[in-house]
C-alpha cells in the first residue's frame, strides 16, 4: 500500500471512530438528567420516560428508508447529512421556553441516528471489505463506551454549569450530544468529499428496496436483530430495580448498570476473535447460551446480581457486534448491506420498543421477576434458533 494509500485508511478510521463516538451520548444521557428536566419544565417522570421510546419507534420507521436515502446521496454524503441533522436536534432539544423543543429536537437525533445506524455497518463492509469484524467491534465498543461516559458525565456537568431556569440539564445535553459534532463533521467530509463530488456529477440513482423484505435470509438476520435488542434494552432499562429488589442500595444499582455496560464494551470489542474462521459460523447460534446461564444463575441466586451483570454484559456486547456483523456478512455488496440494515434494524427496534414495556407490565402483574426472566430466557433461545440459520454461509437477494 502506497504512502498516500495508508494515510485514507487512517483517516477513514478516525473519522468512523469520531462519528460513532456522536452515536449514543445524545440518548443515553437524558436518562441521568430525568429528574432535572421534569423539576424545571413540569413534565411527569412517567411522560418523560416515553423520550427514549420516541428515539426507538423513530429508529424503527426511519431505518427502511436510509437505504434510499444513501443510494441518492452515497454512503459518505448520508451520513455527513444525518450527523448534520444530529447536531441541529441536540441544539434545538436544549433551547429554552417552550417544553415543545425537547420532543422536537429528540425526534430530530431519532432520525439522524436512525440513518446513521443502518448506513455506518455498509460503510464498514464497503471500506474495511477484509476487516469487516474487527472494525464492527470498534465500532460497537466505540457506540457503548461513548454511551456510557456520556452517562456518567451528564449528572457532573450539568451541576458545573448551573441550574437557573434549567441552564444546567440543556447545557449538559448540548455539550454530551454535540461536543465532537464539529470535529467530526469535519473529518467524514475529508474522507467523503470525493464519493460526493462523483455522486453530484452522476445521474439521480434510483432508490430501491430490492426485495428485500420478501428474503427469508434477510428475515433470519432481522430476527437476531430484534431478539438480541430486546434483550439489551429489557436489561439496561430494569437491572437497576432489580437490583433494588435484591436488597441492594440506589447507589450500588446504578453501579451494577454501569458494570453491565462496561463489559458490554469488553464483549464489542472480543467481535473480532470469536467471528474469526469457524467461528462465525458457530458464536451466533453459540453465544445466547452465556445469557441464558447467567439468567438462571440470577433467578436461582438473585443476591448476586453484581456477579450476573459481568457475563450478561460481555453476552450483549457480543451480541450487538455480532449483528452488525451478519448484516455485512450476509450482504455481497456494500450497497445489499445497507438494504439489509435497515430493514433488520428497523424490526430490530420495532420490537425493542415493546420489550421494556412488556417486561415491566408482566413483573407488575404477576409481583415477581420470575416470569419475565422466563421470558427472557426465551428471547435467548430464540437468538439462538435465528443464529443457526443467519449463521448459514448465505446471501440475501441471491438466486435460491
Amino acid at each position: 500500500m502506497t504512502q498516500r494509500g495508508r494515510k485514507q485508511v487512517v483517516l477513514a478510521i478516525i473519522a468512523l471512530c469520531l462519528v460513532a463516538t456522536l452515536m449514543r451520548p445524545a440518548v443515553s444521557a437524558v436518562g441521568p438528567l430525568i429528574d432535572r428536566i421534569s423539576g424545571d419544565t413540569g413534565i411527569p417522570l412517567a411522560l418523560l420516560g416515553s423520550l427514549s421510546t420516541v428515539v426507538l419507534i423513530t429508529w424503527a420507521i426511519v431505518s427502511p428508508f436510509a437505504h434510499g436515502f444513501g443510494r441518492r446521496l452515497g454512503l459518505g454524503g448520508a451520513v455527513l447529512a444525518a450527523m448534520g441533522l444530529l447536531a441541529v436536534g441536540a441544539i434545538v432539544r436544549s433551547l429554552p421556553g417552550s417544553t415543545a423543543w425537547l420532543w422536537i429536537g429528540t425526534a430530530l437525533i431519532g432520525v439522524a441516528l436512525a440513518i446513521g445506524n443502518v448506513l455506518l455497518p455498509a460503510v464498514i463492509k464497503r471500506d474495511f471489505p477484509l476487516r469487516v469484524p474487527l472494525m464492527m467491534g470498534v465500532y460497537s465498543a466505540l457506540l457503548g463506551g461513548a454511551g456510557a461516559v456520556a452517562s456518567g458525565l451528564a449528572v457532573p456537568i450539568a451541576g458545573l454549569t448551573g441550574d437557573d431556569a434549567g441552564a444546567g440539564w440543556r447545557t449538559s445535553l448540548l455539550i454530551t450530544g454535540a461536543v465532537i459534532a464539529p470535529l467530526a463533521l469535519v473529518m467524514w467530509w475529508q474522507v467523503s468529499r470525493r464519493e460526493m463530488r462523483a455522486m453530484r456529477a452522476a445521474s439521480a440513482v434510483p432508490a430501491t428496496r430490492l426485495g428485500i423484505w420478501r428474503d427469508p435470509v434477510a428475515w433470519q438476520v432481522a430476527g437476531y436483530m430484534g431478539v438480541q435488542s430486546t434483550t439489551f434494552y429489557v436489561l439496561v432499562t430494569w437491572l437497576a430495580t432489580m437490583s433494588v429488589d435484591t436488597g441492594r442500595g440506589a447507589v450500588l444499582a446504578g453501579v451494577d448498570v454501569m458494570v453491565y455496560q462496561i463489559f458490554s464494551l469488553v464483549g464489542s470489542l472480543t467481535v473480532v476473535f470469536v467471528m474469526r474462521g469457524r467461528g462465525a459460523r458457530i458464536t451466533p447460534a453459540a453465544l445466547p447460551a452465556l445469557g441464558i446461564l447467567s439468567i438462571i444463575g440470577l433467578m436461582i441466586w438473585p443476591d448476586a446480581i453484581g456477579v450476573w451483570v459481568v457475563p450478561l454484559g460481555v453476552f450483549s456486547g457480543i451480541s450487538l457486534g455480532v449483528s452488525l456483523t451478519l448484516m455485512a456478512d450476509r450482504a455481497r455488496d456494500h450497497s445489499t448491506s445497507s438494504a439489509l440494515s435497515g430493514m433488520s434494524q428497523s424490526v430490530g427496534y420495532a420490537i425493542a420498543a415493546v420489550g421494556p414495556a412488556l417486561f415491566g407490565g408482566i413483573q407488575a402483574l404477576t409481583g415477581s421477576w420470575t416470569v419475565p426472566l422466563i421470558i427472557l430466557l426465551v428471547t435467548m433461545s430464540l437468538q439462538g434458533l435465528f443464529g443457526i440459520f443467519a449463521a448459514r454461509d448465505r446471501f440475501v437477494l441471491d438466486p435460491r
